[in-house]
Formats: structure tokens, sequence, C-alpha cells
């Protein structure tokens, strides 16, 4: 059992994280707020990380995957506007960090991750905060997972050179789905909501993610 001692610098850090790089970047929604300042982002990361964990920029998580900036953590998550009711897809599980902010704001959560041994240590992670409404898949990202469509959104941590088909094919009427779009080392984070008349497509902001390995993604070891 920590010592207060030992957990009150990292409840400093995550409540300056979200009241100086959230909030003054105007990510107001409030359910959003309050989770990012209570989910423990430092165990997500390596202990030699854990200094940076609250700090504004990505941290590297191993296998050439990253752990994204706590900003475009809760931009992303805000643009999928979450009840408490929704089933949620997440593209690329990385350390998992991201499936526990949705975990906390949606019903389900399926999160699917191409590298194994991410996928694992992830599991570990999330089974020591005992969230027990994520499902964890190894797999294909690009192709969703069509088992547990349809899905009222769908997050993609991971870029495309164009929207997967099978993504748009696997959300609800009325779901969303965000994810950056574009080439290797530029991308805009788009979010597109399928209503019953086709498609809306709304542009966010510039970004460079790392790309989504697939048949539907970047199929290139570049």
């Amino acid at each position: 059992m920590k010592s207060m001692q030992e957990i009150e610098p990292f409840a400093k850090a995550r409540k300056r994280m979200v009241e100086s790089q959230i909030k003054a970047r105007d990510v107001h929604d409030p359910r959003v707020l309050k989770v990012m300042e209570r989910v423990p982002r430092h165990l997500f990361v390596s202990e030699e990380m854990r200094p940076d964990a609250y700090e504004d920029h990505p941290l590297p998580i191993g296998f050439g995957q990253t752990i994204s900036q706590p900003y475009i953590v809760a931009l992303m998550t805000s643009l999928l506007d979450l009840k408490g009711s929704e089933k949620i897809l997440e593209i690329g599980t990385g350390c998992g960090y991201q499936a526990a902010i949705l975990a906390n704001l949606a019903a389900e959560v399926h999160t699917i991750e191409r590298i194994k041994n991410l996928a694992d240590s992830a599991g570990i992670n999330l089974a020591s905060l005992a969230l027990t409404n994520i499902h964890i898949h190894v797999g294909d990202g690009s192709l969703g997972w069509p088992e547990a469509a349809p899905y009222d959104g769908i997050l993609v941590t991971a870029a495309s050179p164009a929207v997967p088909a099978n993504l748009i094919e696997q959300l609800k009427t009325g779901g969303k789905l965000v994810i950056p779009v574009g080439e290797r080392w530029r991308q805009i984070l788009e979010l597109w909501t399928k209503t019953s008349q086709g498609i809306e497509k709304k542009e966010i902001l510039p970004v460079v993610f790392v790309p989504l390995r697939g048949k539907q993604g970047w199929q290139d070891a570049n």
C-alpha cells in the first residue's frame, strides 16, 4: 500500500495536467476532465519515464510505439461525446492508457493491438485498475473487430493514409469515428459521423501519429 506522500505528487501532477494542458486548450467535457484527473497515467509508462508521465508530450512505450500527449487523449475522447452507455472500439491499444480513459466513460470497450507483447502489457496495466469492461484483442486493427460490431464510437490511435472502409461499416448510425488521416509524417485528426443520409466529416487539427499498420492502413515498414 503506497503512502500518501508517494501518491500525492502524482495527484498534483494530474491536476496541473488537466488545468494547464487540457482545459486551457478548450476541452471542457466535465466527465472527460474528471477521468483524466483520476486515471494514473504514470502506471502506463516505464519506471524511468514516470517523472515525465504528466508532461505535455507523447512518451515511448517500446516497439516503436508511443503513449499520446495528454491533451490529444482528452481531445480525441471528447470528440466521441460519450454519455456512459456506449460500446466503443479502440484501434491501437498500446500501453492501455487510452482504453482506461474510455472504459471510465463508456459501458464497454473493445481494443485491438497488433503487437502481442504490448497487448499483454496493457492487460496487466488495466488489470491493476480493476477495469472489467475492456476486451483486448490481438490482430489487424485496420480491419476493425466485426465480432462485436456495430459500435457507437471508434477511436484510432494510429495514422492511416485513408479511412478504412471496415471501420465505417462497423459504426452504428449516429456513431462517431475519430482518426488521424494523411501522409506518414503529417496528418489531420478527423471526426467522421455516420448518419442516415451518409457520412459527415470534420477536420479538427494537424497531428503526427505512428502509422496504422495493416491491410487497410500502411503496409510498408517506414
